[in-house]
């Protein structure tokens, strides 16, 4: 594996954790650096990273929180 993509997966834990758990990435990363952004792709959908994942679950939270409230009265 180049030494680039080493450090990229050690600087992140979230990273290292997915390697560790879909272990086929060690084949794909050793082929070409280019499969990284595939990876990282994979690891935004698993871990929910992407901002629309975060504005819906902040949504969520503010919707349960209002329903707390509303059933409070």
């Amino acid at each position: 594996m180049n030494i680039v993509v080493q450090q990229k997966i050690a600087e992140n834990a979230k990273m290292a954790e997915l390697l560790k758990q879909n272990s086929y990435w060690f084949k794909y990363l050793n082929r070409d650096e280019k499969y990284l952004k595939d990876y990282l792709n994979e690891m935004k959908d698993k871990y929910r990273l992407r901002f629309t994942d975060k504005v819906s679950d902040a949504i969520d939270n503010i919707d349960l929180i209002s329903n707390i409230l509303e059933n409070l009265k």
